[in-house]
């Protein structure tokens, strides 16, 4: 059911939401509650997150957007020949692994949005991750699963086995998991507001545990690491306006898709009813090919984000879609000429959209494991064969994870995010429609059946979608196969509206039952 209070965080593990609260209770903003919540997300879901992962965050401070970027860049050994020396001809550096760990954004993030929003001290804002990971908590359901699923492929990595393997394996439902060496490496984070991290016992660590196992991340390479304040990017649609966080990361995608959908009436056609999810289908199939072609570090980019978010061109990609068929789409010309998600806000108006991610199901798999420092596998999103993504030192790599955020007349609507890979753009455009064209509820959005584009012709459909529906799209061409897994197929979201005057009326909050997550508020 949705939730709604003047104060609230929306994350996909209660005791993470319940974090978030205590600060607000303590007299804290959206901004102590989403950090508090992020910290304490680290310890609860670790195959989604860690202390060595990345992060994005919009936020609305009262008065305008902000967005930041804390994407962490290649170390500086990382180049092509570094790569070809180790694996040949591989056209990407490999899936797990040292070589596959850019730097650690996500400490970074926590400490510049405190120093820049947060009203309480930044040592109050891990306490409840401290606690939690001294203390251990019972292994929940869904969580449990992922962990388990996990196992067979990164049970040899450098420090995993140590760190999530205890009794030599994966915690069972129910069983208490304790992580007193992340709380160790959480404290010292508060303490220095982050400078061990980047800079002192936590990073030399780091650098030793990479010599030891064939890494080349560095102290350096950690320290002159630093988040980067950005605008959003936005498209107009419905009367709403969608922000997304610019490239490197693939938010592009959604307001790409909702620009395509902008050429049609979708609201007269019923929800769930075929042509209706091939329009949004093909429409994200066609955002695709261009951000899979294009979209890597802004200034590796051939192509501007402004040429790609082009409205005529957008119009031209919508006269592509065949109603009567399914199409793999190539990318175009717009030149002219398993993540968590996380959201909070309060009764003065903060709201906080805010994205933490080790990418893959635990990340590379390495953990550094006297401090329990789980590190993320975003070097895998390089390629080693040229364009966009080609891996460069100091340069950051084609991001999946990407916070979004709602506006209507320059005034906030709504925080909200969906996580799980290339999910993300996908259940931005599905829930949206739903919300903005269907006039559904952000809890009915977001329990609606979704369907997951992988490539091609191929998609992923949940098992709650209408069989009619699904023979339908199977008849235009679609592939589809129905999946009863939602943790990565079909992500999960969580969403905060705002109601009116949050003082007032305050919010109107959802989170996903795909995961083991709780809106909590008062």
């Amino acid at each position: 059911m949705p939730v709604f209070a003047r104060n609230a965080v929306s994350t996909s593990h209660p005791l993470a939401s319940q974090a978030g609260l205590r600060m607000l209770w303590k007299g804290g903003n959206a901004v102590d509650a989403a950090i508090a919540c992020a910290a304490a997300m680290t310890v609860v879901e670790p195959v989604s997150n860690g202390l060595g992962s990345d992060s994005f965050a919009i936020l609305w401070d009262g008065k305008q957007l902000h967005g930041l970027n804390s994407s962490g860049f290649a170390p500086s050994a990382w180049t092509p020949e570094y790569f070809k020396s180790k694996y040949g001809d591989a056209k990407t550096p490999p899936k797990r692994g040292w070589d596959s760990v850019t730097v650690p954004g996500a400490v970074a993030s926590w400490v510049a949005l405190s120093q820049k929003f947060g009203k309480l001290p930044f040592g109050d804002l891990l306490e409840p991750a401290i606690e939690i990971a001294e203390r251990g908590y019972l292994m929940p359901v869904v969580v449990q699963q992922k962990w388990a699923a996990a196992t067979p492929e990164l049970g040899s990595f450098p420090g995993f086995a140590q760190s999530f393997l205890p009794w030599g394996r994966a915690p069972k439902v129910g069983e208490l998991f304790q992580f007193k060496n992340a709380a160790r490496a959480l404290r010292l984070i508060a303490e220095t507001k982050g400078s061990a991290f980047y800079g002192g016992e936590i990073a030399q660590a780091l650098e030793r545990f990479a010599r030891e196992h064939g890494g080349s991340m560095t102290a350096k390479d950690l320290a002159e690491f630093k988040p980067e304040w950005v605008t959003p990017i936005a498209k107009n649609y419905k009367g709403y306006t969608l922000h997304e966080i610019p490239p490197n990361g693939q938010g592009i995608a959604a307001l790409m898709a909702v620009g395509i959908l902008s050429n049609f009436d979708l609201a007269e056609l019923p929800v769930d009813s075929p042509d209706s999810q091939h329009l949004q289908i093909e429409a994200m199939k066609l955002a695709f090919a261009d951000v899979y072609k294009f979209v890597g570090e802004r200034s590796a980019m051939e192509v501007t984000s402004e040429q790609l978010l082009d409205g005529g061109y957008l119009a031209s990609r919508a006269k592509l879609i065949d109603m009567k068929r399914a199409q793999d789409f190539k990318a175009g010309n717009p030149v002219k000429g398993g993540t968590i998600y996380l959201t909070a806000a309060d009764e003065n108006g903060m709201m906080v959209s805010f994205i933490q991610s080790n990418y893959m199901g635990f990340g590379s798999g390495v953990v550094e494991p006297t401090f329990g420092i789980s590190l993320q596998n975003r070097g895998h999103g390089f390629n080693l064969t040229g364009g966009a993504n080609l891996v460069a030192p100091r340069k950051r790599p084609f991001h999946t994870i990407i916070p979004a955020f709602l506006t209507k007349d320059g005034q906030p609507v709504m925080s909200f995010g969906v996580m799980g890979g290339n999910m993300q753009p996908q259940g931005h455009m599905q829930t949206l429609v739903r919300m903005l064209d269907y006039k559904q509820s952000p809890q009915a959005a977001c329990d609606a059946p979704r369907w997951r584009f992988n490539q091609g012709l191929e998609l992923n459909v949940e098992a709650a979608m209408k069989a009619s529906t699904i023979q339908a799209l199977q008849e235009r061409g679609h592939k589809l196969d129905v999946i009863n897994d939602s943790y990565q197929d079909f992500g999960s979201g969580q969403f905060i509206w705002r109601a009116g005057d949050p003082k007032v009326e305050g919010y109107v909050c959802a989170s996903d039952s795909r995961r083991d997550g709780l809106v909590a508020g008062f």
